[in-house]
């Protein structure tokens, strides 16, 4: 990460040094014997000394901005503090200088004790100030690169297409081929489909819950051409749903889940339901194990899961009473990204 240098507005450095110069001349107002041409010089001494401080505390601190410090360096402190001796040294001579008939000893310990304490000042400020600064760069990089890899990672799930199905339904569409089915031109159209929406929906984080269900139907009936009636859906999402937004292959996930995990046959065929209720997507089938599933290869109900949450920063619904496996999707109005 690139510190960027620290940076006050003059305006700042210069307003606080008068105020802190008229400031030190209180005392002097309070006594009974004010000299106004006193009150002036030592007003002065201080505003400029402490203009110096400022601009001698930010190059020392600019100089080491390259190290990430979260803490005070003493060394460097010791460095300020004595260059800061020296100059109100210089700056106390300047005083006796205008006013001669001041006592130089008493004079320069006021001043340099002063010094001393403006030095402080100056310096705990900026190292605070630019310590704040670092954390939050520092912070931001973190951020940045959370996001980077959380962005990754969902580029990875969007293009995740399971080698399965595809090896399935070119085995499919070889029997029909060599049976001579009737259906064997619309099982080639429904597969470019398919996979038609699969290169149109892998750039988009969203999309309405209305294409979903083309790319639903699509896959159920390149399933139905390899189980027939083994699979029976049913579909009673209304009008006003179908206009939500969904992850793209949400559902067509959640169905292949299905198709996956549970037994598909003529004697005994699975039900697959999806409707809506109390703003939610719901889809459900009777639980029928199998005894060895399929390799799910990471798709599925793990990758929707993973985008809910990437996307929306949302949790899915899943419950089992070991007859009816359902899950619960929250509806999605508009989407701003997190």
């Amino acid at each position: 990460m690139q510190q960027q240098k620290l940076k006050i507005s003059p305006a700042v450095i210069w307003v606080s040094s008068i105020f802190l110069g008229a400031l030190s001349s209180v005392p002097q107002l309070a006594s009974h014997a004010f000299n106004w041409k006193e009150a002036v010089v030592n007003s002065a001494i201080t505003a400029a000394f402490s203009i110096m401080m400022w601009y001698l505390n930010i190059y020392m601190l600019n100089r080491n901005s390259g190290r990430k410090r979260q803490h005070i360096s003493y060394s460097r402190l010791m460095i300020v503090l004595a260059f800061g001796m020296v100059i109100m040294f210089g700056l106390a001579w300047i005083q006796q200088l205008i006013l001669s008939h001041i006592n130089f000893g008493p004079a320069m310990l006021m001043v340099e004790v002063r010094g001393i304490l403006i030095n402080l000042v100056c310096y705990m400020f900026l190292t605070l100030l630019q310590n704040n600064y670092t954390g939050q760069q520092i912070q931001l990089e973190l951020e940045k690169v959370k996001s980077d890899n959380l962005g990754a990672q969902f580029e990875l799930l969007k293009q995740q297409i399971n080698p399965h199905f595809l090896f399935n339904s070119l085995n499919t569409l070889k029997s029909m081929a060599e049976t001579n089915d009737s259906e064997t031109v619309d099982f080639v159209m429904k597969l470019s489909d398919f996979y038609r929406f699969t290169l149109e929906s892998r750039k988009l984080d969203l999309i309405t819950v209305q294409e979903e269900m083309k790319i639903v139907d699509s896959y159920l009936f390149l399933q139905k051409a390899r189980f027939g009636e083994g699979i029976t859906f049913t579909n009673e999402l209304n009008s006003e749903v179908l206009k939500t937004l969904i992850p793209p292959f949400t559902l067509q996930l959640l169905v292949e889940n299905c198709i996956k995990h549970n037994i598909v046959s003529q004697s005994k065929p699975l039900h697959i339901k999806i409707y809506n209720s109390e703003d939610k997507i719901i889809i459900e089938n009777p639980i029928q194990k199998k005894m060895a599933t399929e390799d799910s290869l990471g798709v599925g109900l793990d990758n929707v899961k993973l985008r809910y949450k990437h996307l929306l920063e949302k949790e899915i619904e899943i419950n089992s009473d070991e007859k009816i496996f359902q899950i619960k999707l929250p509806f999605i109005h508009e989407y701003h990204h997190h």
